[in-house]
């Protein structure tokens, strides 16, 4: 009896790792006086197979961070970088050298939206992609995370950002709670966005139909998914939204840019 009750116990506790979800919540990097637009944030969330990563911060130049480090000197690290468009994969390469690209780029921009002159960014990975120039995550935590961080205010041409646009934190995992973890679950979120030719859904599986319509409220489509995607290849460039109808009865909204 005693050893079938540790080992109802052992299950127990692997299927709670299994399904936790851990978030750093949304962490400040900078609190520049002159107001939020030049601010910059991050949050990473983790769950058992995806990293999702989301940079808040100026719009008029590129944003950047590398993982478990704590100065920019420490060769070898892994870094990504926003450049406006996309999410790069690079690795340092010592002090005052632009960190080279990897040779495989595993991060995928799922959103990238711009509020007055505050972009927001959120893309995922694998927790372990198999690239050795790549950090490994794990679920739970290994312990708390160091970052280096940096941007660029004036443009997206990669290079020295200043002294004053650079820094170092630790970030820490916190468990999230079981009405956080249901919401996650049924989030929907497209991608990628700006979009040309095709937009997936995040959590497709949830929804019933999807309304697209203009930016002036005119109507353009009804769609009922049969997979995750949709074609969005005939849409004139410009702001869309979709008014999307979950399985469960409650509605989402999400804005699109079709390039």
């Amino acid at each position: 009896m005693k050893l079938k009750t540790t080992l109802l116990l052992i299950g127990f506790f692997a299927f709670f790792h299994v399904k936790s979800q851990y978030s750093t919540g949304t962490v400040p990097l900078f609190s520049t006086p002159g107001g939020a637009d030049l601010a910059y944030s991050v949050k990473i969330d983790l769950t058992p197979s995806l990293v999702t990563l989301t940079l808040i911060g100026p719009s008029t130049g590129w944003l950047g961070m590398a993982f478990d480090t704590t100065n920019m000197d420490d060769i070898g690290k892994d870094v990504v970088i926003f450049d406006g468009t996309n999410l790069s994969d690079r690795t340092f390469n010592g002090q005052g050298v632009v960190p080279p690209l990897d040779g495989t780029q595993n991060w995928t921009v799922t959103s990238n939206t711009v509020a007055g002159s505050v972009r927001t960014v959120i893309a995922t990975r694998a927790l372990n992609t198999g690239d050795a120039n790549d950090h490994v995550f794990t679920v739970p935590p290994a312990s708390p995370l160091n970052i280096t961080y940096g941007r660029r205010l004036s443009n997206f041409t990669i290079g020295y950002h200043g002294s004053n646009s650079c820094g170092t934190t630790t970030l820490n995992f916190g468990t999230l709670g079981t009405n956080e973890t249901a919401l996650e679950s049924k989030k929907i979120v497209l991608y990628p966005n700006p979009a040309k030719e095709t937009v997936s859904f995040k959590n497709a599986d949830k929804i019933k139909s999807v309304d697209i319509y203009e930016s002036a409220g005119r109507k353009v489509r009804s769609v009922k998914l049969e997979g995750e995607n949709i074609s969005v290849r005939d849409l004139k460039s410009g702001a869309y939204y979709f008014e999307i109808t979950l399985k469960d009865g409650t509605t989402s909204y999400e804005k699109l840019i079709k390039e």
